[in-house]
């Protein structure tokens, strides 16, 4: 199962610690999806928290015995501390009150906490993701102790507020934090902007004309630089695909909306893999007859906003249905010489699959080089050339 999903955290070594929260059945599944991530994963568990989940279940879950009490084997400083082989981080989740609040002060009375003060001492990447009821992370004084664990460097993860309580991220988002933390980090500093998804032209009222656009290749654009330390905006048209809670989104509707927000563009790094409709309808005021036999749109060109795109690296992106794949990389050439691109991703419809593609990236040089697998690894290796091209 190691590595299924990505390598984007092969070889790295997470330490995630459990406490007595509800929320602590949440467990398996993180522990599971850090692996299918390529972490080896290592677990320490309270007492209160064996409570509510038991060991065995993270055991299976990670593959590994389960560290519930401090031995003479030392667990805390052999995973933690100032040793050659140390973990990469360390992630409290769920963190209750008691124990963001034991850490803040220096005690350590359970493995949780005990590792807790060896890896803030050794100055190792600590995540705290709270789960409470809402009263009890309103608390001035665990609030206090929050902010204290974040002046000392832990990073802490705010949770939703859901039903009167303070619920963990979904494990979706912890994921991508714990990647952005211990990954390759080659973007840290720099912005990136991602337009994604499809323009909607109104032909009446009620009506839309629109493109077959999922928005899923976007998603993982955004979510790859995001993971890689860039401060991520994602612009997103309609889509079907659900976007992550952490990404910063604006949505847009048609394509004078996008014409509108393209003039805010202040980036580093632009990728335009949005479906942007090429022509706009005479829009009818009310609703067109539904009666008729024939109806007859007329449209009008769009101007190319990727051509009014400024930024150090720009990434179009070319779609086509079929053609040969000479042709389709004509296409993105001629892209590249109209609208300056640094280079063009290009794909042929047929190619398109939910959750997989295949894409042909293609330099200023003619040169190109084919890509296929899941769309999360695809994206992957597109932020890889453009992080080499803004370095």
């Amino acid at each position: 199962m190691r590595g299924t999903k990505s390598d984007k955290l092969k070889g790295r070594k997470i330490v995630l610690g459990v406490t007595g929260s509800i929320a602590a059945v949440e467990t398996v599944k993180l522990c599971r999806e850090l692996t299918r991530h390529g972490a080896v994963v290592h677990v320490v568990m309270s007492k209160d928290a064996q409570q509510i989940i038991h060991p065995w279940a993270l055991e299976f879950a990670s593959g590994r015995p389960v560290t519930t009490q401090i031995d003479g084997g030392v667990q805390h400083v052999a995973l933690c501390g100032e040793v050659p082989d140390k973990a990469d981080l360390y992630i409290i989740a769920p963190a209750t009150a008691n124990t963001i609040s034991k850490i803040a002060c220096g005690i350590d009375d359970t493995p949780v906490t005990t590792f807790a003060t060896t890896a803030l001492g050794n100055n190792m990447p600590v995540i705290i993701v709270p789960a409470m009821h809402g009263s009890m992370m309103n608390h001035k004084i665990v609030r206090e102790n929050i902010d204290k664990l974040a002046k000392h460097g832990a990073v802490v993860l705010e949770p939703r507020m859901e039903e009167s309580k303070a619920k963990m991220p979904d494990i979706d988002h912890i994921v991508s934090e714990v990647i952005t933390r211990v990954g390759k980090g080659d973007l840290r500093g720099r912005k990136v902007l991602v337009i994604a998804g499809a323009t909607e032209e109104s032909m009446d009222d009620i009506r839309v004309v629109t493109n077959k656009s999922s928005g899923e290749t976007g998603v993982e654009l955004a979510r790859a630089a995001y993971e890689r330390g860039a401060t991520v905006d994602l612009w997103m048209g309609r889509c079907d695909t659900p976007i992550p809670s952490f990404l910063n989104t604006t949505r847009f509707g048609s394509f004078s909306d996008l014409a509108g927000l393209s003039k805010k563009v202040k980036h580093d790094i632009v990728f335009f893999p949005a479906a942007v409709s090429d022509y706009s309808p005479e829009k009818v005021s009310g609703k067109i007859p539904s009666d008729k036999d024939r109806l007859t749109i007329t449209l009008k060109r769009n101007p190319k906003l990727i051509d009014k795109i400024k930024a150090k690296v720009v990434v179009g992106f070319k779609a086509q249905a079929g053609i040969s794949e000479d042709a389709l990389v004509r296409e993105a050439s001629n892209l590249i010489k109209r609208s300056k691109c640094s280079f063009v991703v290009a794909n042929l419809i047929e190619d398109v699959k939910r959750g997989r593609t295949r894409v042909t990236i293609v330099e200023k040089d003619g040169s190109t080089e084919t890509l296929e697998g899941t769309k999360s690894q695809v994206a992957d290796k597109i932020i890889d050339g453009a992080a080499r091209m803004v370095r």
